[in-house]
């Protein structure tokens, strides 16, 4: 998997993408990010990349010709799927990076100031991604939180595929709780049934407890999920997070 991302600061997420599981994937050739400073292609010798926006209004634009310069610098003429973060986009998605995962190669963009001239976007841009309702000052940080999870999906990244594929969101519903030594902390214990050693029994129990946070927490994600018979019984055989119910 590879990412070129076109900032304004790349020392800054350079910083960020380089250290603990990312940082060790692109240390060992699984992954390959590139932070591509957009000033050094400013046609003024004051590296400006800005200018205020026709029409009036408050703040200035990100200008076109840097940016164009820059993505053409990184695709010479070919076609690679790119993406401006951005808060007009799409909200990112579990299933979104699933799909970025296929193309293999995207460049993302990082917006800044009021945002970026309308004709490099037609031009250049095939799809606008945000990472919810709320405005940040810049695209660096969600440029990194798509790599992010992203990259971790690509083989070999993580020690195993069930480190992704059982968390939230994967398969539609929110993670099961979960629980490490001590078996008792400020007098809480850890559910009995993940001190049984019974697995298939464990396993029903985190399904139960993934429907039930889903319910309670996001049920807007639960209307999307096919619920099978068995999940409708595993409901009634685990009542509650502390214990095992009686089967039905």
């Amino acid at each position: 998997m590879k990412f070129d991302i076109m900032t304004l600061f790349p020392d800054a997420v350079r910083a960020m993408l380089g250290t603990s599981i990312i940082g060790h994937a692109q240390g060992n050739g699984l992954v390959e990010i590139n932070c591509i400073n957009i000033r050094d292609f400013a046609f003024n010798r004051h590296r400006r990349t800005d200018d205020y926006p026709y029409g009036g209004g408050q703040g200035l634009l990100m200008l076109a010709d840097p940016l164009f310069e820059c993505h053409r610098h990184l695709t010479g003429g070919a076609s690679v799927h790119t993406v401006l973060l951005s808060a007009q986009g799409v909200p990112f998605s579990q299933q979104k990076a699933r799909e970025l995962l296929e193309k293999g190669h995207v460049i993302l963009v990082c917006g800044h100031y009021e945002g970026v001239d309308q004709r490099f976007i037609d031009e250049c841009i095939d799809e606008e991604i945000s990472l919810g309702d709320f405005v940040l000052t810049g695209g660096e940080i969600p440029a990194m939180a798509v790599a992010d999870a992203v990259c971790r999906m690509v083989p070999g990244v993580l020690s195993d595929e069930s480190c992704f594929t059982d968390e939230s969101h994967f398969s539609g519903l929110l993670e099961y709780p979960q629980y490490t030594r001590p078996e008792v902390w400020h007098g809480r214990k850890v559910p009995e049934i993940l001190l049984s050693g019974h697995h298939e029994n464990i396993r029903k129990w985190k399904r139960a407890q993934s429907i039930r946070q889903t319910l309670a927490r996001r049920p807007d994600l639960l209307k999307a999920e096919d619920l099978s018979d068995e999940d409708q019984k595993l409901l009634s055989a685990f009542p509650d997070e502390d214990g095992f119910g009686a089967e039905p």
